[in-house]
């Protein structure tokens, strides 16, 4: 069968011991939250997933971790270039195809330069796809170490080769996004929009999902966008999603971390592998706000989160 890529797609967070080694069963806590709150497939072994921190076998054990306690559910992705050799890179994403993702993330940013322009990503994509037939593929505009957001014309041409069923748009812009939605429409590549600013725009234009950061904090209320675009309530809980964006982004991922430990109960610590900020009386009274906020937005939608 098929698996559907559409809906939220969290971009997964990976929990740690005190020591800093990977927390296992912690990361089968975050998985069931996910479940939970209604997300339709899961992208582990990215940026939230404080990915440029783990080293391969980490980045192995996490994602096949992921696919176990998923059990076929939802899709899962990881990404799987690091940098180096590009033969080097297509190696490590059939070790990543192994671990049993539904697809495997390319970061466009890892195959070139920040000077290079796109005539030279090209050929350097097309060596990865030749190399890895017939693994499913995933491309992520990540923002590190360099921000590279992809043209609707290289978009489509990558959806042309029918090897690609995932894309994350960090362009945030609802102008950008279209043309690459309609680049994709019609192929087996799904676009999701990392930002909340602009889901609700890019879901109308037609994107197939979302993959913002706070939906680690609250997916069922952007599980609940996707599935309500056009409800009356839904620019309502767009401006919400914008707010509440104060609560998450500031020492992020730690934020998520405190949340999902202190107000959800989740089994995990707040350890990252990233710089830690230090977390201050002020930084408690925005997320305490926005979480009274959040109990007032899911009883006018219904939530029961």
């Amino acid at each position: 069968m098929t698996q559907s890529f559409s809906g939220l797609w969290p971009v997964m967070l990976t929990a740690f011991e005190e020591d800093g080694s990977l927390d296992l069963p912690g990361v089968d806590a975050l998985v069931d939250f996910y479940l939970e709150g209604g997300s339709g497939g899961l992208f582990a072994v990215c940026q939230s997933s404080e990915m440029y921190e783990l080293n391969d076998d980490e980045r192995l054990t996490l994602a096949a971790r992921v696919v176990a306690r998923v059990a076929g559910a939802v899709p899962v992705v990881a990404t799987a270039t690091f940098g180096g050799a590009l033969d080097g890179q297509a190696a490590f994403v059939r070790r990543m195809a192994d671990a049993g993702v539904s697809a495997v993330v390319l970061l466009p940013n890892q195959l070139c330069a920040a000077e290079e322009d796109e005539a030279t990503l090209w050929p350097r994509l097309e060596h990865m796809i030749e190399a890895t037939d017939p693994v499913p593929l995933g491309l992520y505009e990540c923002p590190l170490p360099y921000h590279r957001v992809l043209s609707p014309q290289l978009v489509s041409r990558l959806a042309n080769t029918g090897r690609f069923r995932y894309i994350k748009d960090t362009s945030r812009d609802p102008a950008c996004i279209g043309p690459k939605v309609e680049a994709v429409r019609g192929s087996g590549l799904a676009l999701f929009n990392a930002a909340p600013a602009s889901a609700l725009a890019s879901l109308r234009l037609g994107a197939a999902g979302l993959s913002p950061v706070a939906a680690n904090l609250y997916p069922d209320l952007f599980c609940w966008l996707c599935d309500n675009k056009d409800d009356p309530r839904a620019e309502w809980l767009q401006a919400r999603l914008s707010m509440f964006e104060a609560g998450v982004r500031p020492h992020y991922p730690q934020s998520a971390k405190r949340f999902l430990a202190t107000r959800v109960g989740l089994p995990i610590g707040l350890r990252t592998r990233v710089q830690e900020s230090d977390w201050n009386g002020y930084d408690q009274s925005v997320q305490d706000a926005m979480v009274a906020m959040l109990g007032d937005v899911r009883a006018r939608l219904g939530a029961t989160r």
